[in-house]
């Protein structure tokens, strides 16, 4: 039986290849590893082993394994969907916000991380799946998004987050994974400065290695690392 520190250097790994096959740095690519429905033992077996990013999809999940791992070095990220009612937590909390879908809630997680005396990234969340069940900008929305962050103070996005369909066959994610290339291009294209749109978050357990031949410089993945949970909720 492998032990977690095995599934997450075989991640490692495998990402690695990866960008091995894309001539890529793979110290280029950032491992959040998604430790929602996970207890703090987890998350703490995983830091003994070098894991410094870990994401989860809930504010309220997430409040207490932080309070409990708060002597690790952890950044957190959140990755799942945010609610504006949630912003204000989330901007005291996490270090990464991903799911950023409009200009109202770039603002207020700006406001609660100015009066928190925080800094905080922030990925934009963009929705190529058109699936109801998922959120995010459609392209024509990303400009007045980007408009927003120019007023923001304490809140800075550096990227743009995707989450696909959830193919069995990861080969038929890579089209998505090209396209948000492709929009990234078009907003620099456009005058949006290329450090708000470095990072490209994309690619989980299932398909994060064809992310990585792609572009991605954020991957997300939980199951390849923690195991089967019992939520299907996507994240990773």
């Amino acid at each position: 039986m492998t032990t977690l520190g095995d599934r997450l250097a075989d991640v490692r790994a495998r990402i690695a290849r990866a960008a091995s096959r894309a001539s890529r740095d793979p110290s280029t690519i950032r491992l959040v590893a998604i430790s929602k429905t996970f207890p703090p033992d987890r998350i703490r077996e995983a830091a003994t082993v070098g894991q410094t990013d870990f994401g989860e999809n809930k504010v309220q999940e997430a409040l207490p394994k932080m309070d409990r791992s708060i002597d690790l070095p952890i950044r957190w990220h959140l990755v799942g969907h945010l609610q504006s009612n949630k912003a204000k937590k989330a901007a005291e909390r996490f270090h990464v916000i991903h799911s950023i879908d409009s200009p109202d809630l770039l603002t207020r997680v700006d406001a609660a991380a100015r009066d928190a005396g925080r800094r905080i990234d922030l990925l934009v969340q963009v929705d190529l799946a058109g699936e109801a069940t998922k959120y995010g900008a459609q392209e024509n929305e990303l400009p007045a998004i980007f408009e927003a962050a120019t007023r923001a103070t304490h809140a800075r996005p550096v990227g743009l987050m995707l989450l696909p369909p959830a193919f069995d066959d990861a080969e038929r994610a890579r089209p998505f994974f090209r396209a948000l290339q492709d929009i990234r291009s078009r907003l620099m294209t456009v005058g949006i400065p290329r450090e708000m749109v470095a990072e490209l978050s994309m690619g989980m357990s299932h398909n994060f290695e064809v992310a990585v031949e792609e572009g991605a410089t954020i991957v997300r993945v939980g199951s390849a690392i923690f195991g089967n949970r019992a939520s299907s909720t996507p994240a990773g």
